[in-house]
């Protein structure tokens, strides 16, 4: 085989086709990924002449083979999160930093975390995938940060059979300002059927679109629960932040006074819109919402809710 050279190339896309798993690439060069979503990112690289007029497609088994031609940087963390709540303010601080590479929410990590391939597969894959992501972007010290999908929490296991000691922390909110979101504008998880079979569903039937967001952020937040015990991950509530990155998630993620200056120049931004500016709403979704709203997110979010605040309690008791 001849030597692999994928260097300024990154997976936009895997998918199956005739029974066989595929990776798409797009030509990146080193051009920092500063978007709040890697998908925008995409979406700008594809309108490059190259990426136009030229396409490279390859076998799943190649992620493996580039990882061992050119290795790449190992994450520094994960963030998982509740949607809604804070997420995307964290990985844009991150995002400002030259040494910090942000990959958040890739569709490739969420199709191969979904994908039920076999376990020895997946893992090759999934090492693979993150090297790639991981390959060196022209600066010192390079960390990579990744950012899953809400629902992903759901997959964490797969994850953490690779990278056992990666730290993670698991973002959420007050769930009535989540679940408001949701009703102003669904993110598609919150979408019944959009996207596909996910640890999120249930056995209850009925899409009444409060009830149906009520349950599935409630059991977003008790995945959210269970895994941050099972896995040692860092609970973080909404209302902490930003000031929290000049303290807990500044040790968390190894910044010095200097980065935390730069990370906190992002916060007077609007975190999915750049060139918005940022105003905080809680007070403003609490008062809109409904009493049948209020009614299902008591009903199935508030427990787990409760049950996360306790946990995030117990660790700033513990210093973690």
């Amino acid at each position: 085989m001849e030597p692999l050279n994928l260097h300024g190339w990154l997976p936009i896309r895997i998918f199956a086709r005739q029974g066989q798993w595929r990776v798409d690439w797009c030509w990146f060069g080193d051009t920092p990924l500063h978007q709040p979503f890697f998908r925008e990112a995409v979406d700008e690289a594809l309108r490059l002449p190259f990426n136009q007029a030229f396409r490279r497609e390859t076998p799943l088994a190649t992620l493996s083979h580039w990882q061992a031609e050119s290795p790449g940087c190992e994450p520094q963390a994960f963030i998982c999160h509740a949607s809604r709540c804070g997420s995307t303010l964290i990985s844009q601080m991150l995002a400002a930093l030259d040494h910090c590479t942000v990959i958040s929410e890739p569709p490739p990590l969420d199709s191969l975390l979904r994908s039920g391939l076999p376990a020895d597969t997946l893992a090759a894959a999934l090492r693979g995938l993150i090297s790639a992501y991981g390959q060196a972007r022209g600066v010192v010290g390079q960390r990579l940060v990744l950012k899953l999908d809400a629902w992903n929490i759901g997959e964490l296991p797969l994850l953490r059979r690779c990278f056992a000691t990666t730290p993670w922390l698991f973002v959420y909110r007050e769930p009535l300002e989540i679940a408001v979101s949701h009703l102003r504008r669904s993110g598609m998880h919150m979408v019944p059927g959009l996207i596909g079979p996910s640890a999120l569903d249930d056995a209850q039937s009925g899409f009444e679109r409060e009830a149906f967001i009520a349950r599935r952020l409630g059991r977003l937040l008790q995945l959210g629960l269970e895994r941050c015990v099972e896995f040692q991950g860092l609970a973080v509530n909404y209302s902490e932040l930003p000031q929290a990155m000049a303290g807990r998630l500044a040790l968390f993620f190894g910044l010095d006074a200097e980065q935390c200056r730069r990370a906190f120049s992002r916060v007077e931004q609007h975190a999915k819109q750049p060139d918005q500016v940022f105003v905080a709403d809680g007070a403003s979704k609490r008062d809109e919402a409904s009493p049948l709203l209020r009614e299902q997110v008591e009903r199935w979010a508030r427990g787990p809710y409760e049950r996360l605040e306790s946990l995030r309690a117990a660790q700033a008791d513990s210093g973690f």
